[in-house]
């Protein structure tokens, strides 16, 4: 675990610095490597069934996402809370933020989860192809009955990624690929003994992952309770404080709803992308999982700093809030020239881990050679949203992604590839210029905001 003091007080100097963000940085992407790695074997392992079954994959995965990660974008609202009390050494006030977080998981998963037994309902009325509409519901309805410990597990990682504590989460995320991948082998085409259920059995591999998830941050959390002694042990069964619920509520609904334009765009992408045919459908799936898993890195850095700008404020250190948000800037820049670079150099080598159709391989590459034009500003534009999280404007990032991806780069891209006949390349370029028109904004305001004069910033501790 790392060491309490150090969180609080990070070393002087910029290398000091560059390492305490770091410290925090690398633990938490490579959590979130571990968070998509999960879907990336999905799609391997099902894509031995055919391009239908990585496209319903992409539609009843796109779906999910979308609202789940809504819901747990509420949840964001403890990055700010615990990690502002947390940098003014107030852990009563980092707990009781917790269980207010729980209680809000608590709400919201049997709303959501009856919105995924429904929602199958509407993809016919879209265009989505039959085949993979059906395969697409069975996968999402399976898949549905992960929502509630999702949110627990979101509730739980917010409150000790805010905390500082990332290794848990790390370690967490990683041992869960293993169930994940183990389910998979299992339930997708039977093995020792177990039915071989095809796609519905890749999605119930996922709700095993996200029990074990959720089961093994609340003993950690338990255990760091524990370890210091803590004599209130009415947890959870205290009633809710609806005070701060509403607190988090507030900050956590326009950070989810930022989470939901942002995701729902990409994911309309793979709605519209299944008008076309199933080769541009896969080829899409395959694409944006890539590049899903290089954005995981730049994530979790602008998780780490959410972290480390919430400690600073709570600390009333303004400059060094701002120096760790460009801190987190660069070293996000650096890594995403770098996944750049990759996707140029070797597109047909990494889209082989997924598959060996030539069609497939052919739409593949070039939305490859599409990610790499965006990496660079995918990554400002996350970092920028988690320094401006940390503190406590959670209101621009959504603004801005609503007009970058809704008014700005869907319209494009629907003319793109409908209109003049550029198909799921036209629906990626309007993607891109969203994408870069998203992170010009936030990094301007970012810049703004952290400066001493900056109007917008909020403490939410005394």
């Amino acid at each position: 675990m790392a060491n309490a003091a150090s969180i609080i007080s990070p070393p002087e100097g910029l290398w000091g610095n560059v390492r305490h963000v770091l410290a925090l940085a690398m633990p938490v992407a490579l959590a979130e490597l571990g968070w998509v790695s999960m879907n990336v074997v999905d799609t391997i392992m099902v894509g031995r069934l055919g391009p239908s079954a990585i496209g319903a994959i992409a539609v009843g995965g796109s779906t999910f996402y979308a609202f789940a990660v809504f819901g747990m974008g509420i949840l964001l609202g403890l990055d700010t809370l615990v990690s502002q009390a947390f940098g003014a050494g107030d852990h009563d006030d980092c707990i009781r933020s917790l269980i207010t977080g729980v209680y809000l998981a608590l709400f919201l998963a049997p709303v959501l989860t009856l919105f995924f037994y429904l929602a199958p309902s509407f993809f016919g009325l879209i265009g989505i192809n039959k085949t993979v509409s059906a395969l697409a519901a069975d996968f999402l309805h399976s898949l549905s009955l992960s929502t509630t410990p999702l949110l627990l597990y979101g509730a739980f990682r917010r409150y000790l990624q805010a905390m500082g504590q990332v290794r848990p989460i790390m370690y967490t995320l990683v041992s869960a690929n293993l169930v994940n991948w183990l389910f998979n082998w299992l339930l997708i085409e039977g093995h020792w003994g177990f039915p071989a259920y095809g796609i519905k059995g890749s999605a119930l591999s996922t709700v095993m992952a996200r029990l074990y998830m959720a089961a093994v941050l609340a003993l950690c959390i338990w255990w760091l309770d524990e370890r210091r002694g803590r004599r209130d042990k009415t947890g959870i069964f205290r009633k809710p404080d609806w005070k701060r619920l509403r607190t988090l509520f507030g900050l956590g609904l326009p950070a989810a709803t930022q989470i939901l334009l942002e995701i729902a765009a990409f994911g309309a992408t793979a709605l519209l992308a299944g008008r076309l045919t199933p080769t541009a459908l896969a080829a899409h799936q395959i694409a944006i999982n890539i590049a899903s898993v290089s954005f995981m890195v730049p994530l979790g850095i602008g998780s780490a700093a959410a972290v480390t700008v919430g400690h600073a404020m709570g600390r009333r250190e303004g400059s060094i809030a701002r120096k760790h948000g460009f801190i987190a800037l660069g070293i996000a820049g650096i890594f995403a020239l770098c996944a750049a670079s990759l996707f140029l150099s070797f597109p047909r080598q990494i889209l082989r881990i997924y598959t060996e159709d030539r069609d497939v391989l052919q739409v593949g590459t070039t939305l490859l050679v599409i990610a790499a034009g965006f990496q660079l500003f995918d990554a400002v534009q996350t970092v920028a949203t988690g320094a401006l999280c940390g503190l406590g404007n959670t209101q621009t990032p959504m603004l801005v992604n609503l007009g970058g991806y809704w008014i700005f780069g869907l319209p494009i891209g629907c003319l793109l590839c409908f209109r003049f006949g550029y198909g799921i390349y036209g629906l990626w370029a309007g993607l891109t210029g969203s994408l870069i028109v998203i992170a010009l904004l936030l990094l301007y305001t970012w810049n703004r905001q952290s400066q001493p004069s900056g109007r917008l910033v909020k403490r939410f501790v005394n």
